[in-house]
């Protein structure tokens, strides 16, 4: 046997030809992670004079308004895509009227971003839990469950008062059903046409919002939301859940937590043409961080591997307690 034909019977693949050094491997990338496409939960909080540690989520706090222009600094110079602003007010009440007030901490802060020009997006979380006494996402029944109905004008008058003080996107979080169509019917009657909404289309009832919880001072006082959020084993409910807001009107949708469902993600990603945001949640963040404090895994490596999973899946945008970090770390590569 000649040593050609040799060679040509034992031929194969060799994949590493374009791994072997730096340079190869970034020129042949499928999945780019940007820090454009990264957006950064923010926590507004009525009663603060100065920033508070939140000890679940190293490295994060609960800001006073007055100072909410130093973490947009940070955010545009760091080249992230925008922020998330959630709000913890003065005063709670059983219907969370506090998440309607013109001059909460969400408002209020909105109006002093929107005389920057930072370049950042800014999107509001509308959501009742931050806001209500028993800390469900709606407004409470006599038996103690959630009124879907009830809870619809109050969302949707919230969501007019952040796009009015200058969001550019309202982001829904309650899963209540009909409230995306209710929001965006608002907005339009409103003169509020320009107003984007991005809704949490499939948030799951998971374990991994403790830390979440905690920052935002939400936990439910009795029971859980296990009737509102989704069941974790049902992912074609969640691509109904999806489609069913993009028909309502969100100009793009989320999964959340991103991490435990990238099936749900990808199979969104196959069948909507909308653009898609998935929801690193306090947990997800939270696990590496507390896994890298001890030792047992690099705390980059396993960020941005985390980020690059949730992008490969199909995300467009990720929401991110990582953000300040991974922008940084993507421009030192």
């Amino acid at each position: 046997m000649s040593v050609i034909a040799e060679r040509r019977e034992t031929v194969f693949r060799r994949g590493r030809r374009l791994r072997r050094s730096p340079a190869l491997r970034r020129l042949f990338q499928e999945t780019r992670l940007s820090a454009a496409s990264l957006i950064l939960p923010v926590f507004v909080d009525a009663r603060l004079r100065e920033p508070e540690p939140i000890a679940s989520l190293p490295g994060h706090m609960r800001w006073p308004v007055s100072l909410i222009g130093s973490v947009a600094d940070r955010a545009a110079a760091a080249g992230i895509g925008g922020l998330l602003l959630f709000g913890l007010p003065a005063d709670k009440d059983d219907r969370g009227e506090a998440a309607l007030d013109p001059l909460g901490p969400v408002p209020t802060a909105l109006r002093a971003l929107r005389e920057r020009d930072d370049g950042l997006v800014i999107v509001a979380d509308v959501c009742l839990c931050e806001y209500t006494a028993h800390g469900h996402c709606g407004v409470l029944r006599a038996d103690g469950s959630v009124d879907n109905d009830e809870t619809l004008p109050l969302l949707a008058e919230a969501a007019v008062a952040y796009a009015r003080a200058g969001a550019d996107v309202v982001a829904p979080s309650d899963m209540m059903d009909g409230r995306v169509a209710t929001i965006r019917a608002a907005l339009d009657g409103t003169g509020l046409t320009e107003t984007a909404v991005l809704s949490y289309a499939a948030k799951f009832a998971s374990a991994y919002y403790g830390p979440f919880r905690e920052a935002a001072d939400c936990a439910p006082s009795f029971g859980d939301r296990t009737t509102y959020q989704m069941d974790p084993p049902n992912s074609r409910e969640a691509l109904a859940e999806l489609a069913a807001d993009v028909a309502e009107g969100a100009d793009a949708v989320m999964v959340k937590p991103a991490g435990p469902y990238l099936d749900v993600l990808t199979r969104a990603r196959e069948k909507l043409d909308v653009p898609i945001a998935a929801y690193q949640v306090s947990g997800e963040y939270a696990a590496i961080a507390a896994a890298a404090d001890r030792g047992w895994m690099d705390r980059r490596r396993a960020a941005l591997e985390s980020l690059v999973g949730i992008a490969r899946a199909g995300a467009d945008v990720i929401v991110t307690y990582f953000a300040l970090d991974a922008a940084a770390w993507l421009a030192d590569r």
